[in-house]
């Protein structure tokens, strides 16, 4: 790498980490794991490090990310969750790529299009996020029979996706509900793949009896999604409410807690490029933003808010110490380090002393968030048994 800022990934705790969840939750016949977005910016590599782990279908968003997981996994199936243009089909065919369709209009013409091998289709269904998918039943089932009738369409699967947790809601279970209604006059055991749950329904509901395929996403990079008990007045209180809340909707049996043991492997570091000495009341930044109070030391880190980090993550660590983030550019945050500190130090911005959710807690944000805004621009050392390979996406 030419500018020594990276991410670590390490594969090992990938693959545990699926091992932990198909432990835990041994009851699906496919575990679908969705790596769009290059993989929550983790970067596609990770694919076999999954599949590895026990995942035996993936999901992406596009027909781009279907062909470029092609280039490190040419065997396992592949789900795209968003419908393309049909004139690719035929690329997902070659590719062993199934495609969502949710509506009839692309059923009907789809049994006028000629192919050599079928096309495998995932059927999708609105039943509450008002997003994408089939609402009425009548169309749905006349989907299925034109793609029964033509021995080049495969129905291979039938979904939908939930909105929320359904904790303290009622719209787990209504959309359920929909999703039943829907499916009434089809015979759901005909088809090989039913998956409606998502990682934060896996864990905060029993299995739905119906659906053999479950879509794990952010579990599977190391969130159990798991709440600990309340130990707190506050928390104590808040406990109390949603028990309240879900007695009182009557909402179907939930789970706030998980006994999974998962760990992040995503780690992101940079490297010392500059010491200065500054004095007191010297200023720093963009605007002057920051007066020195007294004499010390500035690092200049060649990592900014175009590769995701501001000063809003307020520090660093450097040889074991914490230091603060007083400023920060486009490509460059300044900290305000002691004399200990040299050029070519690894500063960790989150890792193994800074958790992810120490980071997420003082941007108010989530770990899907703080994944993506890790741009491409940073260099992805994929770790696999202790070996490195540097990968730019």
């Amino acid at each position: 790498m030419y500018r020594k800022t990276y991410a670590k990934i390490n594969h090992n705790i990938l693959t545990d980490n699926i091992k932990e969840i198909k432990e835990k939750y041994p009851d699906y016949k496919y575990y679908i794991g969705v790596v769009k977005n290059n993989a929550y910016h983790h970067g596609i590599k990770i694919v076999n490090a999954l599949k590895e782990g026990g995942i035996n279908y993936f999901a992406v968003s596009s027909l781009e990310e279907a062909i470029n997981l092609r280039e490190y996994n040419t065997d396992t199936p592949i789900l795209i969750l968003e419908p393309i243009d049909l004139d690719y089909v035929y690329d997902c065919i070659h590719n062993n790529i199934a495609i969502t369709i949710e509506t009839l209009e692309d059923i009907k013409i789809l049994d006028q299009m000629k192919f050599s091998y079928p096309l495998k289709i995932h059927l999708k269904l609105d039943t509450g996020m008002n997003r994408l998918g089939f609402k009425k039943r009548k169309e749905l089932e006349q989907a299925q029979k034109i793609i029964y009738e033509n021995p080049k369409l495969q129905l291979e699967g039938i979904y939908s996706h939930f909105a929320t947790s359904g904790i303290t809601d009622k719209q787990w279970d209504k959309q359920l509900e929909c999703f039943q209604e829907l499916t009434k006059n089809i015979n759901l055991s005909e088809i090989p793949i039913i998956h409606m749950g998502r990682s934060l329904t896996l864990v905060n509901h029993p299995k739905i009896e119906f659906c053999n395929g479950i879509r794990l996403g952010i579990i599977m990079y190391g969130f159990s999604q798991s709440k600990k008990n309340p130990t707190t007045l506050k928390e104590k209180l808040r406990e109390s409410k949603k028990h309240h809340i879900q007695k009182k909707l009557q909402i179907s049996e939930t789970m706030t807690e998980n006994e999974l043991n998962l760990k992040t492997a995503f780690s992101l570091y940079s490297t010392v490029m500059s010491i200065r000495e500054v004095l007191k009341d010297e200023l720093v930044g963009y605007n002057a933003s920051f007066k020195i109070e007294e004499d010390s030391y500035l690092a200049t880190i060649p990592i900014g808010y175009a590769d995701g980090v501001s000063k809003k993550f307020e520090s660093v660590i450097i040889h074991n110490n914490t230091y603060p983030i007083v400023a920060d550019t486009m490509d460059m945050i300044s900290v305000l380090v002691d004399k200990s500190i040299k050029k070519g130090m690894e500063v960790e911005i989150f890792g193994s002393q800074i958790p992810i959710s120490e980071v997420t807690s003082k941007l108010d944000t989530n770990a899907y968030h703080l994944f993506n805004q890790i741009q491409n621009r940073v260099p992805r050392i994929h770790i696999t048994n202790g070996e490195e390979e540097e990968i730019n996406y």
